[in-house]
């Protein structure tokens, strides 16, 4: 007992020293040092590892969504050679899927169905893709089964929807989930069915793996820029563009923010402060090649919805034609916040020519156009030598599905994946509750495109 009340007075003694105190509070400061970095680094850990399965989650709902989109091309496609072309896409989108699904650190009841079904479509659709390329009809059985194969895809679709909106709100977390294990997952999912699966949001469609721009917007970028003519611009002839498009009257302060150059399309950059505001409110881009608007966007609140669709159609038609695009058409539309979006495809001799594409942004209080884009027409547009209609109208819709109920049928010409174009005849039609877009050649007879028409309370899209 004397010894450790010695020892004790000992070290008492020690820590009077300063030179002991200040090793003591060194090593004090080191541990604390090390626990906050740590800490960090777990942090930052924690972080990377939610935002990896975040992109996993959202990728595994995108392919899921196209799985249904083709499922549903693949039950009206009426020749071999478009059902096999359908059929391989479901196979590689379902697989994609599941490539995803594999990332998330869970197996729960839910994602085991969806693991199923993934498999179950990729094998069937490729075993179906085979037959049409050896040019067999696909059976009434086959048919069956892809339509029990949409069906839950639909239902799938909307599941992870809503597990996704869940996600996003909080509701749910990876970080919970990873330390609750399987059986709270699936607790989880479990509650928040019972009121909110049978319940989806009704803009679920406007969801980002959507082409909302349009039927073939995807097809915009040419290497060649047919529409962009004219010589090379400086830049203060592009703010005198610039100016005059927006109107000498609006514009209070115009001044450039950048040249971009690494681009397909080098333009001139303005930021312009409106007439009336406090600060630069809108953006507008000029080409160097010809001094032509490539975008235009500004943003204020709208407060009230004055104008109808029909009149902000009429209104975006007036809007071009007073700027030099004549002859546009609108096609499809998305309407958000007091906005409408509308998309004009130029017409030629009564025929939609889809690649010569123009954006406009309508308010919808005044019917003020608040941005346009103009990159598909820029990069496609020019004065088509139309080929002679060889396929006529009724031979054309002798190849469609027995099961589509024609809405509208007209001439267009659509882009291809290879950067062509085709004369098509257009088919608008439905089967069951979904509507189509049939697309035949007009010169060879064949299917060339099948688009499903998604119609919402905010707009038409397609996909």
């Amino acid at each position: 007992m004397t010894s450790v009340k010695e020892k004790l007075i000992d070290w008492k003694n020690r820590l009077k020293d300063r030179h002991m105190l200040t090793i003591i509070v060194v090593l004090f400061a080191i541990i604390v040092a090390m626990g906050i970095w740590i800490y960090k680094k777990q942090t930052e850990y924690r972080l990377a590892s939610e935002n990896q399965y975040n992109m996993a989650f959202f990728e595994l709902v995108d392919y899921v969504q196209n799985v249904e989109t083709y499922l549903a091309k693949s039950l009206i496609s009426s020749t071999p050679e478009h059902g096999a072309e359908t059929l391989t896409n479901v196979w590689r989108e379902a697989n994609l899927a599941q490539v995803y699904l594999s990332r998330l650190p869970i197996d729960s009841v839910e994602l085991e169905k969806t693991s199923k079904f993934l498999n179950q479509v990729s094998d069937y659709s490729y075993s179906l893709s085979r037959k049409n390329i050896y040019n067999e009809e696909l059976t009434q059985e086959d048919l069956d089964n892809l339509q029990e194969l949409h069906d839950y895809s639909v239902e799938l679709e909307n599941t992870l929807n809503q597990l996704s909106a869940d996600m996003t709100e909080g509701r749910i977390t990876w970080g919970e989930l990873t330390k609750k294990g399987t059986v709270a997952f699936a607790q989880e999912v479990s509650n928040i069915s019972k009121d909110s699966f049978s319940n989806l949001e009704e803009n679920f469609h406007e969801y980002s793996g959507l082409i909302y721009d349009g039927a073939f917007s995807e097809h915009m970028t040419s290497t060649k820029k047919k529409g962009l003519t004219g010589d090379n611009i400086n830049e203060e002839k592009a703010k005198e563009i610039a100016t005059k498009f927006i109107g000498e009257d609006k514009v209070q302060e115009i001044s450039l923010s950048s040249k971009s150059e690494n681009t397909d399309m080098v333009t001139y950059d303005f930021n312009v402060k409106v007439n009336g505001e406090q600060e630069p409110n809108m953006v507008i881009s000029i080409s160097e090649k010809g001094g032509h608007v490539v975008f235009m966007n500004y943003n204020r609140n709208i407060e009230a919805e004055s104008v109808t669709q029909e009149r902000a159609d009429e209104i975006g038609k007036e809007y071009l034609a007073s700027h030099g695009y004549e002859n546009m058409k609108e096609t499809y539309y998305l309407k958000q916040d007091g906005i409408v979006t509308i998309n004009y495809a130029y017409e030629q001799d009564g025929i939609v020519v889809y690649p010569d594409l123009i954006k406009l942004k309508i308010a919808l209080d005044n019917g003020e156009v608040m941005g346009i884009e103009t990159t598909g027409y820029l990069n496609n547009h020019e004065k088509r030598d139309i080929p002679e209609v060889q396929i006529s109208k009724q031979e054309a819709k002798e190849g469609l599905n027995e099961k589509l109920e024609i809405k509208s049928e007209n001439l267009a010409i659509i882009p291809t994946e290879w950067k062509t174009e085709v004369l098509c005849w257009e088919f608008k039609g439905r089967v069951d509750d979904t509507d189509f877009l049939v697309y035949i050649n007009a010169e060879t007879g064949k299917e060339e495109d099948i688009l499903v028409i998604v119609n919402t309370p905010n707009g038409t899209l397609t996909h």
